[in-house]
C-alpha cells in the first residue's frame, strides 16, 4: 500500500463517526470542475472514467462542469458550487488570495522522470522565420488566458523582466481564450507566436509526453511538426488537485486515494486527467505554491 494510501487510512479511521457531527453534513452529490484549455467536449470525454469512477467511490451522483474559462472552475470552488477541480498553480494561488479557507491541494501530477514541474512553452509555425523570441519582435503574440499560470503569469513576467514592456516588444498581445486556442491559432496563422504547456520530456513531435501541446497532438488538432519551439521558462511547480475545505472528511479521503491510485488502478483514464503520459499523481501542499501565490499577489497589486 502507498504511504499516502496508509495515512489516509488512518486519518479516516480517526475522523468517521464524526464526520457529519463535528464538521460536515453527508453530501447528496459531487460536482467537478475542469478547467479550460480544449473545447468542452473533449473535457468531458478525457475525464468521463474519472467521473464514473469517483461516483461508484461515493455513492452519489458526480457531474462534471466545464466552464469557457478558468475564472468559471475559480469562481465555482470561491462560491460552494464545485466540490474538486485540477487548477493550475495561479488559479489556485488567486483561490487563497480571495478566501485560504475555500480549498485544500492535495495531490499533483508526477512526471516520468519523478518532477513536479512542467514548463510556459512560446512557439511559433516553423515556416514563419520565427526561430527565437527575438524574432517576435513586433510581432502579434498570444498568451492563453489570464487566470493560467503557463499561460500567462510566469510568461508573462519572465518576458516581461528580459525584453521590458509586453506591448512594446511585441506588436500585438491577445488572449486566445484557452491553451488549445492558442496552439491552433498559432498554427493557423491567427498569431506570430504564443505560448502554451508541456512537461519538457519526450520529443517534441509528440508534443512532449503531457500537457497542451500532447493533447492538441493526440486529438489531431496540430500537426507538431509544423510548429517550432522558440522559448521555454523556468521550471514551474505542477499546479494542485484541491478539495473544497467544507467537505467531510471521509469524502475528500476517498476522493484523494482513488486519484492517488488511479495510475495502477486505470493507466487509460489517468492519461486523460494527466493530459498525457505520467508517472503518478503525488501528494502535495500549500508551501509548494508559496511562491506564485507571492508572484500573484504582486501582480494583482500592480493592476
Amino acid at each position: 500500500m502507498k504511504p499516502l494510501a496508509l495515512a489516509l487510512a488512518a486519518a479516516t479511521a480517526l475522523s468517521s463517526g464524526l464526520t457529519s457531527a463535528a464538521t460536515a453534513q453527508p453530501i447528496t452529490g459531487f460536482n467537478l470542475g475542469i478547467m479550460g484549455g480544449e473545447n468542452a467536449q473533449d473535457r468531458m470525454t478525457s475525464n468521463e472514467c474519472y467521473r464514473a469512477a469517483i461516483e461508484a467511490e461515493l455513492g452519489v451522483p458526480v457531474k462534471v462542469f466545464t466552464p469557457a474559462d478558468y475564472d468559471g472552475v475559480i469562481q465555482g470552488l470561491l462560491g460552494g458550487t464545485l466540490d474538486m477541480a485540477w487548477l493550475g498553480a495561479s488559479g489556485y494561488a488567486k483561490i487563497h488570495l480571495t478566501d485560504p479557507e475555500a480549498v485544500e491541494p492535495v495531490l499533483t501530477k508526477q512526471n516520468m522522470d519523478g518532477s513536479t514541474g512542467y514548463y510556459a512553452i512560446g512557439f511559433a509555425r516553423k515556416d514563419s522565420g520565427i526561430a527565437s523570441i527575438e524574432d517576435a519582435r513586433g510581432k502579434s503574440f498570444a498568451f492563453a488566458e489570464p487566470n493560467s499560470t503557463s499561460g500567462y503569469l510566469v510568461p508573462g513576467a519572465e518576458l516581461a523582466e528580459t525584453h521590458g514592456k509586453l506591448e512594446d516588444f511585441f506588436g500585438q498581445v491577445r488572449f486566445a481564450g484557452g491553451h488549445e486556442q492558442a496552439i491552433i491559432g498559432v498554427a493557423n496563422g491567427d498569431f506570430d507566436a504564443g505560448v502554451s504547456w508541456a512537461d519538457g520530456l519526450g520529443d517534441w513531435e509528440d508534443g512532449y509526453n503531457s500537457g497542451a501541446f500532447r493533447k492538441a497532438a493526440d486529438a489531431g488538432l496540430v500537426e507538431m511538426n509544423d510548429l517550432v519551439e522558440i522559448w521555454k521558462s523556468k521550471l514551474i511547480p505542477e499546479g494542485p488537485m484541491v478539495l473544497r475545505k467544507a467537505l467531510p472528511q471521509e469524502v475528500k479521503d476517498k476522493v484523494t486515494k482513488l486519484t492517488a491510485d488511479l495510475h495502477e488502478t486505470d493507466k487509460a483514464c489517468a492519461y486523460g486527467v494527466a493530459h498525457g503520459e505520467a508517472k503518478d499523481f503525488v501528494p502535495v501542499t500549500h508551501d509548494a505554491y508559496l511562491g506564485v501565490v507571492a508572484a500573484r499577489k504582486l501582480q494583482e497589486s500592480a493592476q
